[in-house]
């Protein structure tokens, strides 16, 4: 697996995993990151729980899968955690060998009323770069579709201008289905003065009600023909996936054909329909 923060040739790949909670469930992990990194990708993540709820799980994968060759960033994110926490944190992370992170805001978990010293992802990636310098790669999280929570899509692209402002590196955006909200989101954040890297994040599409959940809960929008089509076969499991596979393969082709930095692939450490649209796409697989 390529560990280098160097640019590759074209596009990089990087999949995002989440951590396990069961010892079923980590063999599972590792075995999905093992067949998924013979595609050599750029970096893995690994997501964190609401308030921290997965924090040994997310280190404990990180572990694993750097010392499976990996270059692994984890999630960070500063609800419900003081300062010292967070440097306490990084420190152990840094000694791992991590050198990227994906720094978010956070959920506030169920019964959490205060985010604590961190109420915005700019605060955090501030104090990340203020305390630990340009040794951190710090990736931070964009929405072509808009946050559910901002007051107007400017005020979201300025939100991201201030994360990159104080020392965000690069973004991940947040999972789309229509290729134009994306190119338009972009087009938006370099007229505001956001130059670096905005990698389009993509789910592949396996079920119906998991994604119209996720959709409805995170604001990413499901265009109206691919919904419908998702409803008519949300009882037929083969036709769903192949639908599935066909309008995902055809948002990244699009994508690829206009010049995207990368792209990120939330896996929910499935390993199938990622490496399917992969190999379609024209990453190549290693032995």
């Amino acid at each position: 697996m390529n560990n280098s923060l160097e640019q590759n040739d074209g596009p990089e790949l990087s999949f995002e995993f989440f951590p396990p909670r069961t010892s079923a469930s980590s063999k599972n992990l590792m075995t999905a990151h093992a067949e998924l990194a013979k595609f050599e990708p750029q970096f893995v993540s690994v997501t964190y729980g609401a308030g921290g709820s997965t924090q040994e799980g997310t280190f404990e994968a990180v572990k694993n899968m750097i010392s499976e060759g990996s270059f692994a960033a984890p999630h960070l994110t500063g609800v419900g955690s003081s300062r010292d926490d967070i440097k306490s944190t990084i420190q152990n992370y840094l000694e791992l060998g991590v050198k990227r992170l994906v720094v978010l805001r956070g959920d506030l978990p169920s019964g959490m009323v205060e985010r604590g010293h961190f109420k915005y992802a700019e605060q955090l990636v501030q104090f990340v770069r203020d305390n630990f310098g340009d040794e951190i790669h710090i990736e931070v999280a964009a929405y072509p579709d808009f946050h559910p929570e901002s007051a107007s899509p400017s005020t979201d692209i300025q939100y991201l201008k201030r994360k990159f402002d104080v020392g965000a590196n690069s973004a991940i955006t947040q999972y789309f289905y229509n290729a134009d909200s994306y190119f338009s989101f972009v087009d938006q954040a370099q007229r505001a003065g956001v130059n670096a890297p905005i990698v389009p994040g993509i789910m592949p599409i396996t079920n119906y009600a998991t994604l119209t959940r996720f959709s409805d809960a995170c604001g990413a929008e499901i265009p109206r023909w691919i919904r419908a089509r998702l409803e008519q076969y949300q009882h037929d499991e083969p036709s769903l996936k192949a639908f599935g596979l066909d309008v995902v393969t055809h948002l990244c082709l699009d994508l690829l054909d206009n010049g995207i930095p990368g792209i990120h692939f939330y896996t929910l450490n499935k390993t199938e329909p990622v490496q399917e649209i992969c190999k379609r796409i024209g990453f190549q697989q290693q032995p």
